[in-house]
């Protein structure tokens, strides 16, 4: 008798580990999924408020500067970038009129053309699965005010609004089905940039696009 409850309190049996084990894969089978998800929605928010970032700092430049300001998204950050609707980065610098393209590895400098003020990966790695698709060229300037004026080089007259979407290539936007929470940036006429969720339809939500 004695013997039998040492066994007993010796461990599990076999069956009773299988039975174990296969719960636990049940389990990560269940949550692996919903942690993808959770990640990559944290990614999307992430980038959402380094590019607004981005944003509020150029208009402040501008104001304290003030100069015209403007920020646009390029391809790379070294004299081979490109303006671009998708970046992944972007860059600022003075003068509405002045691009930085092929001129993203220049230094922070006022009095060296592109003049550039900031430079900021959007997103963190060549591999990463950010999308960004911004309105127009890509390219938003603000006066000294802080209001959005237009650009020369290229021409753009002062947009009704400029907007960014975010998204991901691991998935589509919630509001196509997916499991992406896919985020804008819009900027209003007056250059106040605001973080809006597009999958919020409620009228007087403040999330709302």
């Amino acid at each position: 008798m004695q013997r039998g409850r040492r066994r007993g309190a010796g461990g599990m049996s076999l069956i009773e580990l299988m039975v174990g084990v296969a719960l636990l894969a049940i389990l990560l089978a269940l949550a692996v999924p919903a942690f993808g998800d959770w990640m990559r929605n944290a990614r999307v928010r992430t980038t959402a408020e380094s590019l607004r970032a981005g944003l509020q700092q150029a208009r402040a430049e501008a104001i304290r500067r003030n100069a015209n300001v403007r920020f646009q998204l390029v391809t790379t950050l070294d004299n081979g970038c490109a303006l671009s609707t998708s970046g992944p980065f972007w860059v600022s610098n003075a003068g509405a009129s002045v691009s930085p393209a092929s001129g993203c590895a220049g230094a922070i400098s006022t009095t060296v053309s592109p003049f550039l003020i900031q430079k900021s990966p959007v997103v963190s790695n060549a591999t990463s699965d950010i999308t960004l698709t911004a309105s127009g060229s890509g390219v938003i300037a603000f006066d000294p005010l802080g209001r959005m004026t237009g650009t020369t080089n290229p021409t753009i007259a002062t947009p009704a609004q400029f907007t960014v979407d975010l998204g991901s290539s691991g998935g589509s936007c919630i509001a196509q089905g997916g499991n992406v929470r896919c985020l804008r940036i819009a900027v209003s006429v007056s250059g106040d940039a605001r973080l809006c969720d597009l999958t919020r339809t409620t009228t007087n939500d403040p999330m709302k696009c």
